[in-house]
């Protein structure tokens, strides 16, 4: 199993409750849509640097290789990168 997780800065200028919403829903949608995508939550951070996180999880290495290019998940990247000013990522495995 493979962990990924983001962390996002996100415009000061936007509505972040509203685009949280709007992250959330896109990239929650993907479970079941991308192979090997086994969970996906995204949230409002409430410490630290970053306002919003991704965390998923994966069946395996290939799975979560495959997640960066699978065209679902290019289409919800453009929602998110209209609002993110800074990235944070890691991804485990376990």
């Amino acid at each position: 199993m493979v962990k990924h997780i983001v962390f996002w800065k996100l415009r000061d200028d936007c509505d972040k409750p509203a685009a949280i919403r709007q992250i959330a829903e896109g990239l929650e949608a993907l479970v079941g849509v991308v192979p090997g995508l086994t969970h996906a939550e995204v949230r409002a951070a409430y410490i630290g640097d970053y306002d919003a996180v991704l965390y998923t999880e994966f069946t395996d290495r290939d799975a979560a290789a495959a997640y960066q290019t699978h065209p679902a998940h290019l289409e919800v990247k453009k929602v998110v990168h209209s609002y993110a000013v800074g990235r944070a990522a890691c991804d485990y495995e376990l």
